[in-house]
């Protein structure tokens, strides 16, 4: 018992490890906030990769400062303090996290640096570890993007985790007022940036697609397989977003637009008109993910993924990123000329299967 708080398990075998030096037992046990440290990360830093670093960099801090963990506080909450600090210092040196100007009409910026997040990374368990659907859509994303570093922190410790200010204020070394004020001036770049979302963030909300979202998925996919240029137009919203990331320049369009801009830039022209589809989740969200055949090759390479947000049956936001740069999104890299993943001796390939949400029907 510390401060008349008793120890749990975790926490007692962390104090038991950082005593005797057991870098085992010490990992054992921090491995296991691991996967809700990364979405904290990924949270505050809108890129998958620099998630997975800071993460590691939040365990070897912890390591290094584990004769301070005095049990006062609790083990998870001295980890997400570690974390949030090592995300801010690295805000600081690194100047290209910022956003860039958009070219869309409403003022605000763009973030070229931002990733996917594959949901088979994600917590198992969204009541306990805080993963409401709306944390990690890439809209909330990209909105939190928008406020300052520390700003940034005190939102997502006050209104995502739910921390009280004085807590908030200890792991920031900040005082309460500090925290309140920033809070109120993020909840006002929250509301103007995610007009009509709730912002109830601590909720948890289902992560399963609906039926219409697998339709509209399904149907985004057999349009690119057959090629059907109208079908693909007719599941498009007049006021498309649409984004193919890293490039700059986040676009509103009309479905007749969009579909003539692609066919313009080279899809669905020899060498892109050979394709299929797997459906799947990333970031809580339906995407699509596509495969292209080249006219000599044998099987489908990993091209593709597309990060649909659907409206009234319709896609509001396509938010593009290229694929094959992205092993852990847990792709297959290929698939056979039936649509059939391909799994090479080893066995590469075997468990991406086995995570991916759903496998879409191959159409001649």
């Amino acid at each position: 018992m510390t401060d008349a708080r008793l120890l749990s398990a975790d926490e007692a075998a962390f104090i038991a490890a950082a005593r005797s030096d057991d870098t085992a037992q010490f990992a054992l046990v921090t491995e296991r906030h691991r996967r809700e440290l990364q979405v904290h990360c990924y949270r505050m830093l809108a890129n998958y990769e620099d998630a997975q670093d800071m993460t590691q960099e939040t365990f070897l801090r912890a390591w290094n400062k584990r004769e301070s963990f005095e049990g006062r506080a609790a083990l998870r909450t001295w980890l997400y303090r570690i974390a949030t600090n090592a995300c801010l210092d690295f805000l600081e040196k690194r100047n290209d996290r910022t956003a860039v100007p958009s070219e869309l009409p409403d003022p605000g910026s763009e973030m070229l640096y931002l990733q996917p997040y594959p949901d088979r990374m994600l917590p198992e368990d969204p009541q306990e570890s805080v993963v409401a659907r709306e944390t990690i859509e890439l809209a909330f994303i990209v909105a939190v993007q928008h406020l300052p570093p520390r700003q940034r922190a005190v939102f997502i410790l006050r209104d995502v985790l739910g921390w009280p200010a004085s807590k908030a204020a200890d792991a920031l070394e900040l005082t309460v007022a500090s925290v309140t004020s920033a809070l109120q001036r993020a909840r006002v770049t929250m509301r103007e940036r995610l007009p009509g979302r709730r912002l109830d963030w601590r909720s948890p909300a289902t992560h399963e697609l609906s039926d219409d979202e697998r339709s509209v998925v399904k149907s985004y996919i057999d349009a690119h397989e057959r090629n059907d240029l109208s079908g693909l137009m007719s599941l498009l919203r007049d006021d498309l977003r649409f984004a193919m990331l890293p490039d700059l320049g986040t676009v509103i369009m009309t479905a007749e637009d969009a579909v003539d801009g692609w066919v313009s830039g080279g899809l669905f022209q020899r060498g892109y008109d050979d394709w299929r589809g797997i459906t799947t989740t990333v970031n809580r969200m339906p995407a699509a993910v596509l495969y292209r055949r080249t006219p000599d090759a044998p099987e489908y390479r990993l091209f593709a993924i597309a990060v649909l947000r659907i409206v009234d049956r319709k896609i509001a936001d396509l938010t593009g990123f290229d694929a094959t740069d992205k092993p852990w999104l847990g792709l297959p890299p290929t698939l056979s000329s039936d649509g059939v993943p391909i799994v090479d001796e080893a066995g590469a390939g075997a468990a991406v299967t086995e995570v991916t949400a759903e496998w879409s029907t191959p159409t001649s």
